[in-house]
């Protein structure tokens, strides 16, 4: 593993990362870590056998639309 440090964030930002670290139980490293890696997303390829394996999974299923349920929920 490789350690990164981050420098120069305002207070400001380092409290929004808290409060969002407590609303997600893990700690303020934690959080950052995972802020981190999910910023990093899939690599081109990745995405791609993602996608492939959702395709196979989803094969063959009689798909509705889903328009008529999003427009109920905002006229809510």
């Amino acid at each position: 593993m490789v350690d990164v440090l981050v420098r120069g964030l305002s207070a400001r930002i380092v409290a929004r990362l808290k409060a969002r670290a407590a609303g997600n139980g893990r700690s303020l490293q934690s959080e950052a870590k995972e802020i981190l890696v999910s910023a990093a997303g899939y690599t081109p390829r990745e995405a791609m056998a993602v996608a492939r394996k959702w395709q196979q999974k989803l094969a063959g299923r009689s798909m509705r639309d889903s328009v008529h349920l999003i427009r109920a929920d905002r006229e809510r």
